[in-house]
């Protein structure tokens, strides 16, 4: 064995530990997820909704690794030997990481979306910006929440709707929203 390695503390060790937990933190938070730029799929979770981050994501991982090192260290300081030491930081190591995690969390939920999806659409009223002729297309806005949307519309029935007019959405085919005058 190198003679350097037989010099080796616990402490030092905890604390080499923490600090590369440390600089993965810092790189990830800098660069964003590691493991998406490894090109592999690493990130797995037990929860099957795909949102969020995972419990694995490397941040999460880099925390409870930063904490495992850091509070080892500080146990072996107060004069744990290297077993109890590593329990009290993998114990750390869990609460932090969880923490972060449901942080983490917290905070993708509270991400907003500008989506529209099509059933939004349904049964609003919608004023026609581009008359509709009969067996035609022409063009509706309405406002869903503060967005103003633009959509090319066709008539439910075979009869022109003019321009200004109010209608009702009443069906999503793609980009095509059907709509009856009010």
């Amino acid at each position: 064995m190198p003679e350097f390695l037989t010099q080796l503390s616990a402490f030092t060790v905890f604390i080499g530990i923490g600090s590369i937990g440390f600089l993965i933190l810092i790189v990830s938070l800098i660069y964003g997820e590691l493991f998406d730029h490894l090109g592999g799929d690493f990130d797995h979770d037990a929860d099957f909704d795909h949102g969020g981050p995972s419990f694995f994501s490397s941040r999460v991982l880099s925390v409870f690794i930063t904490a495992f090192g850091g509070f080892g260290a500080i146990a072996t300081h107060y004069g744990l030997t290297v077993l109890p030491a590593s329990g009290v930081g993998f114990m750390s190591g869990v609460v932090f990481a969880t923490l972060i995690y449901y942080f983490a969390r917290f905070l993708y939920s509270q991400q907003a979306t500008t989506q529209v999806g099509t059933r939004d659409m349904v049964g609003l009223t919608a004023r026609v910006t581009v008359s509709i002729p009969a067996e035609g297309i022409g063009q509706v806005r309405c406002q869903i929440g503060e967005e103003l949307v633009d959509k090319i519309a066709k008539a439910r029935d075979e009869g022109a709707i003019r321009e200004n007019s109010l209608v009702r959405i009443e069906e999503v085919l793609g980009e095509v929203v059907v709509v009856r005058p009010l």
